[in-house]
């Protein structure tokens, strides 16, 4: 069931992107994210929220990164600024095939804000630093740790240093293992259950005071509204083609399909209509049976 707008916590990813994306709280929130998570003061900072990365073509998979956070920290090596990219994304999707494959889905999206924050023609050495921060109620790997970091090595020198400019940190809010700052712990349990009771410091009652004016916004509860049905449609477009498929599985078996009944399958949009059609076609003994009786 649709959580109502004001019981969402800052995992959900709505109330996060909302807070992150708000031009007026926005950039304030990332700061205390980056300060709280990495224990670094951010000097110049831009939030590009809601960044879609599509493939090539229409083909090609696409990646929907919940916020973009760019920083110029004015550290020059040579002749180059050093400078990072943030994606903090919360991530409560902990059934077994997407916690299998979340260290591929961030490979995925390093890959394509590399490509993207490279410009034609420049040098490498350019590249940005690209820090990915997953922010769980789950343990993904299931250790119980707190927080997982995780940087490309060298497997037969493990001490050799490989500075690539990439970091993933995985952060468990329930998790139990590990030495991390009581700030970050208070922010992890925050995040979580995000109440007046649980912001127990100064930035955390700041960031509380954010997100009730958030959830009290007209336009945001629209907003929210426009989003809950989107997620709808998606679901129940989905088990329209999964229920068709599986009405014209059963017609196969018993001979071939018209095309004008196929057609008609495909695009009937009513569930209950094929749900209807799904039972006629599981007893039908023939296909001519099922079309005199749909």
């Amino acid at each position: 069931m649709k959580k109502k707008l004001e019981e969402l916590n800052l995992l959900d990813d709505f109330l996060f992107g909302t807070l992150i994306s708000h031009p007026v709280y926005g950039e304030r929130f990332a700061r205390i994210l980056i300060k709280t998570i990495l224990n670094r003061d951010v000097k110049i900072l831009k939030v590009v929220p809601q960044m879609n990365y599509y493939g090539q073509d229409t083909n090609r998979h696409g990646a929907r990164l919940d916020v973009y956070i760019e920083e110029e920290d004015g550290v020059v090596q040579g002749d180059v600024q050093l400078s990072n990219i943030y994606d903090i994304e919360p991530n409560q999707n902990d059934d077994k095939i997407s916690k299998e494959v979340l260290p591929r889905r961030v490979r995925f999206y390093r890959s394509v804000i590399d490509a993207r924050s490279l410009q034609s023609g420049s040098d490498y050495n350019r590249l940005k630093n690209v820090i990915i921060i997953m922010l769980l109620p789950y343990d993904p790997f299931g250790y119980g740790r707190i927080m997982y970091t995780v940087r490309n090595k060298c497997i037969e020198e493990p001490e050799m240093e490989y500075e690539d400019g990439a970091l993933n940190l995985f952060l468990y809010t329930k998790g139990k293992i590990g030495a991390i700052s009581q700030e970050l712990k208070e922010l992890l349990q925050y995040l979580e259950s995000t109440t007046w009771n649980n912001a127990v410091n100064e930035p955390l009652r700041e960031v509380q005071s954010m997100v009730d004016k958030v959830k009290y916004d007209k336009e945001v509860s629209i907003s929210y509204m426009k989003s809950y049905e989107r997620d709808w449609m998606m679901r129940n477009e989905g088990k329209t083609e999964e229920c068709a498929e599986s009405i014209k599985d059963f017609l196969s078996d018993l001979s071939t399909i018209p095309e004008n009944i196929s057609k008609q399958i495909d695009s009937e949009t009513d569930l209950d209509t094929l749900r209807r059609w799904l039972k006629l076609a599981a007893k039908s003994e023939s296909i001519e049976e099922f079309i005199e009786k749909m």
